[in-house]
């Protein structure tokens, strides 16, 4: 049970560091000249970057934020009640809450994730063509992660 345990916490860690870089890094779409996240452009050629695309995008890019921030806040208030509830359960009680907001966190990452994927023709019609950057893909990876933690938590009983 410990080793499972330790599995767990380990994994719910893991989980989180994916949504911080996701939501943090630079990276969510790539060109040979700039790379573009859902707060900033940043230019190779300069040292500077920019947030004209943010207001030039409107509504929908700063969905994508509230949806990345709501998932990392889902994820490290999921984190914090698991632990409380491994002290406060019964034996043979399920850790609701903690697989609730780890599945609120998935469901706000896939949302994000979607939204960009949705509107990536709108988002970069005006730059040269490019690619999705490894941010993009962390999301995704995050949200598979936070998908099967959540269920995780849902399924597993406290034992003794």
């Amino acid at each position: 049970m410990l080793v499972l345990l330790g599995f767990i916490l380990v994994f719910h860690v893991a989980t989180a560091a994916l949504l911080f870089i996701a939501t943090i890094d630079n990276a969510w779409w790539k060109t040979d000249a700039a790379n573009t996240d859902i707060w900033q452009t940043c230019y190779f050629n300069k040292s500077d970057c920019d947030d004209s695309h943010v207001e030039s995008y409107g509504d929908c890019i700063k969905a994508i934020q509230a949806m990345m921030c709501l998932s990392v806040i889902f994820c490290c208030i999921s984190f914090i009640a698991f632990v409380i509830q491994l002290f406060q359960l019964q034996k043979g009680q399920r850790f609701f809450i903690a697989g609730t907001l780890q599945l609120l966190s998935s469901l706000s990452v896939m949302i994000a994730a979607s939204i960009y994927t949705s509107q990536e023709a709108n988002f970069h019609s005006t730059m040269v063509p490019g690619n999705y950057g490894y941010s993009y893909i962390l999301a995704w990876i995050a949200f598979a992660f936070t998908l099967i933690s959540g269920v995780m938590y849902m399924v597993l009983r406290k034992r003794k």
